[in-house]
Order: C-alpha cells, then structure tokens, then sequence
C-alpha cells in the first residue's frame, strides 16, 4: 500500500517511518509538515493511506479532509484524545492514533486498512502485455505504448518514463511499475530502475546501453536479468 505522511512534528515523522519501514506492503512514497505541502500530490497521484496528524498550520487534518473529493483511507494521530469523537464522524478516517503510540497499536490501525481494502477491492487485472496506457503529467493525460518504453527511473518520490518519444517525470513508486510491466519484456535492474530489455543495445560490466542511454545493473539483479537476456 502507498502511504504518505502528514506531520508538522519531526521526532513524530521519525517514529511513523520507522513503523511503516517494519512492514514490506507499506510503501512510504513522502513526507509533509503540512497539509498544503501534501496536496499536490494527493490531487495528482494514487495514495492508498494517509497518516494525518490533526493540528497542523494553515488548516487542521480533519478540515482538510473535508476538502477533498476522493480521499484515501486516514489514519489520524495525534495528542489530544477530544478530537477521536469528530475524527470518526468522518467516513474516510479508519483509526485514531493518540500519541504516543506503540507499534502494536499502529499494526491494529494498519490491518484494519488492509481488511477495509480487501473487502472493496475490485478483481485482479492481469499485468497489461504491449497495450497503452495513459500518464497523468501535470494535470494532462498521455497515451503511451507500452512498448515503446525504454526504461523507468525512480528519484525519490518521483519515476520518469522514458520512451522512444520522449520522457515523463511525475509522482508515481518504482514498486507500481513493477506490478503493472508484462514480465516478457520488462526487468527491474536496480533499486531505482526498470528496463525493457528486448531493447538493450549492449551490456558491458555492470552496464546496459539502450539508445546511447547508460543504465546501471545492480549487482543483485545482474544474474536474472541475464536469464531474462538467455545469456545464463
């Protein structure tokens, strides 16, 4: 699941990354100290949960939340017990954390997410094989053949999409791209990239060169990309 977090309180934000990093399906694409930071990237790109904290500059959590059209699932955290009652008035809220919190309590409020999201969610759709698709950059759609693409590289909170056209760059997870690429055709070679290896030119080393592009192979990956290339 893609959580972001939204906390002005830092010693707060570092105990949140901390519990999300215990847990492989979370995916913890940013982190904010307000909700204006935040939504950018919550009008533009696919969040699954959001950890808010209540009282925030500018306007607090639960009045943002009133804001938007399609929220994602909240858990809400903060110090004061007063504000649980109007919180769960709200549909979206799933759980109500009161710092300080351990990580069992936080492990409760994240399996609650996950039987909330298994109940709703729509059948599996199986990987797309040399379809289109569109990309939401900057608030335009553009289609995209899947196999034009050449490689997908991740920057922090941000991927870019390079293809045979030209590239894209906006707010998406590596982890997303590898879930939606057809195996026949596509490899992650390093934490921060993903290829379409029917496209590699040359491999020299721990380098593969797709239209004069330099892409590097990490060393834990190097051999099932070989299987993929039939060179193993």
């Amino acid at each position: 699941m893609k959580c972001i977090i939204i906390e002005d309180e830092l010693p707060a934000q570092r105990v949140l990354k901390n519990y999300i990093d215990k847990l492989p399906d979370l995916d913890l694409a940013a982190s904010f100290q307000s909700a204006l930071e935040a939504n950018s990237m919550l009008q533009t790109a696919t969040v699954d949960v959001v950890f808010l904290d209540i009282n925030l500059p500018d306007i607090s959590g639960i009045q943002y939340i009133k804001t938007l059209s399609n929220p994602p699932a909240i858990v809400m955290t903060t110090a004061y017990h007063e504000h649980a009652v109007a919180s769960f008035e709200l549909d979206t809220i799933c759980d109500y954390l009161v710092k300080p919190f351990s990580f069992e309590r936080f492990l409760k409020a994240v399996n609650k997410i996950r039987k909330h999201s298994v109940a709703i969610a729509p059948k599996a759709v199986p990987k797309a094989n040399s379809e289109t698709l569109f990309l939401n950059v900057d608030k335009t759609l553009h289609k995209i053949e899947i196999g034009t693409i050449l490689y997908i590289e991740s920057d922090k909170n941000y991927v870019t999409v390079a293809t045979e056209n030209g590239k894209f760059s906006y707010l998406d997870s590596l982890k997303n791209w590898v879930e939606k690429l057809p195996d026949s055709k596509f490899a992650q070679i390093h934490k921060s990239y993903i290829i379409n290896y029917t496209k590699i030119d040359k491999m020299q080393g721990n380098i593969v060169y797709i239209k004069d592009e330099r892409v590097p192979v990490g060393r834990v990956y190097k051999s099932a990309l070989k299987k993929k290339m039939k060179l193993a």
